[in-house]
């Protein structure tokens, strides 16, 4: 089934990178080669995929940084790196992460306490819209009832949305935005 490499220097056959739809690198390859018998080392796969120009596929190429919408005017930040609260409902911190699934990425979105660093809300979707970070907001408000809150998040087009604006006037959330492209603006969130 699987002919990958040759006895001599020269020869590397494609056709476990091919199987695999050219997502496998070397130590994928390797290991697909080690099942069919004593083949060859993974560092000797590696170079020969170099010498080849054959990569395989991975999911983290590219820096991944939050959009804001253009137009929307982002919210003052209330917390500037102080994680820090004397009680409970203080301040809240926000993000969204991904989950990869099977059947694709399922986004998650979270509401953390700084007191207690807590989740006190939280939604999943397999949607990034506006409704998912408005479900996790709407879960802590339910759960809690804060007066005055500090709600921190980053400045994705999801929290600088009219729609989120207005449910957090409506509840009485102050809202707090970090600035663009530095997780260390919300680095709580974040890890």
């Amino acid at each position: 089934m699987v002919r990958a490499l040759n006895e001599c220097q020269d020869g590397f056959d494609q056709e476990v990178h091919d199987e695999s739809d050219g997502t496998y690198g070397a130590p994928r390859v390797h290991a697909e080669l080690a099942e069919q018998g004593p083949w060859a080392s993974l560092n000797r796969v590696a170079r020969v995929m170099r010498k080849a120009e054959i990569q395989g596929v991975s999911p983290r190429k590219g820096k991944r940084t939050t959009v804001r919408a253009k137009g929307a005017r982002p919210a003052p930040d209330l917390v500037a790196r102080d994680f820090a609260a004397t009680g409970p409902n203080q301040v809240w911190l926000a993000d969204i992460t991904y989950v990869p699934t099977w059947a694709g990425f399922l986004y998650l979105a979270i509401v953390l306490g700084v007191w207690s660093r807590r989740i006190v809300g939280w939604a999943m979707a397999t949607h990034l819209r506006t409704e998912l970070v408005l479900e996790a907001l709407d879960m802590a408000l339910e759960r809690r009832w804060p007066r005055g809150v500090i709600h921190h998040s980053d400045q994705g087009c999801q929290y600088t949305s009219l729609a989120f604006g207005r449910r957090c006037q409506l509840m009485g959330v102050r809202p707090s935005m970090g600035s663009v492209g530095d997780a260390l603006d919300n680095a709580m969130a974040e890890s």
